[in-house]
């Protein structure tokens, strides 16, 4: 156990939450939750979520999308757990645990309650980045602060992380690491009052940030509507200019203001296909880069 350099408050003694994992009432439980799962993301270490993006979702202004990797996960949780029980001859009962405000919904715990599981399924399986860390001897650190929450919420002393391929495992042993825990409560109470006052926290780069006011929903309603006849005549002009080029049999034709022309045009080179270019940096030959605006109707 190291030594904690950040005091880490007393929880309350954990207890029990009876709901199921990933049904509507468990959802709708986690957003009054400090969840395990956004611990990273309030830290600012999550690699899929900013602190931007986590407040849309705690403040129901977003709901995250169902990826192929989560549902990959949760088809073969049950398949992981069985591996891992065989191979380490412990029984782990999912379940969710609260204390206070913080919450962690485990994949598995002991019956004495001094050991939790946690399952990863990377979508790669044993070809995948998580899967060659380990085999390392080391986690991301997102995953670190997952467990450690859900260490400082269950009171448990360690925990497996388990990487599952579908058809075996590895094990990597997490012991717990209260100044990591110390700063996670920090993480929490810095960023709790952005949801105590409907304020956003800071956007980062790579944020989205979501316009709510009249003037933009004015102006973006004007452009879906343009747009939604901008597209209309495109089709309609495709079909007329389909027509022409159909009436079209010389290589250069016209009337009534309109031409049709019909020419040859070299293809774009493949600079990646040349063989004397592989491996060459093209930076230096480069124009100036400049900023694009796109506008894109969802």
């Amino acid at each position: 156990m190291t030594t904690s350099s950040i005091p880490l408050k007393a929880l309350p003694s954990a207890s029990f939450v009876n709901l199921p994992q990933g049904s509507p009432e468990w959802l709708a439980y986690r957003l009054t939750k400090r969840n395990a799962s956004e611990s990273a993301a309030v830290m600012g270490l999550s690699p899929w979520m900013t602190p931007y993006q986590l407040w849309l979702v705690k403040t129901g202004r977003h709901q995250t999308a169902v990826t192929g990797a989560m549902q990959r996960g949760t088809e073969l949780e049950p398949r992981a757990r069985s591996a891992y029980e065989d191979q380490t001859g412990l029984v782990m009962q999912p379940l969710v645990l609260e204390a206070g405000d913080y919450s962690a919904s485990l994949d598995g715990m002991t019956l004495d309650g001094d050991l939790l599981l946690e399952i990863k399924c990377p979508m790669r399986g044993s070809h995948s980045a998580l899967w060659d860390d380990v085999t390392k001897g080391a986690v991301p650190q997102h995953y670190v602060v997952q467990v450690q929450h859900q260490l400082m919420v269950s009171g448990a002393q360690s925990a497996h992380l388990w990487v599952f391929d579908g058809e075996r495992g590895l094990l990597h042993v997490i012991e717990r690491d209260t100044d990591l825990m110390g700063r996670i409560q920090v993480a929490w109470e810095a960023f709790q009052p952005f949801l105590d006052t409907d304020t956003p926290p800071p956007l980062s780069q790579t944020d989205t940030l979501l316009r709510t006011d009249d003037a933009w929903r004015k102006a973006a309603q004007q452009f879906a509507l343009l747009k939604e006849e901008a597209d209309t005549l495109d089709a309609r002009l495709d079909v007329a200019r389909n027509t022409l080029v159909a009436l079209a049999q010389h290589p250069k034709e016209h009337g009534y203001g309109v031409t049709v022309s019909r020419y040859r045009k070299q293809g774009a080179v493949e600079y990646k296909k040349v063989p004397v270019l592989r491996g060459v940096d093209l930076g230096p030959w480069r124009g100036k880069s400049r900023e694009e605006v796109r506008v894109t109707l969802n």
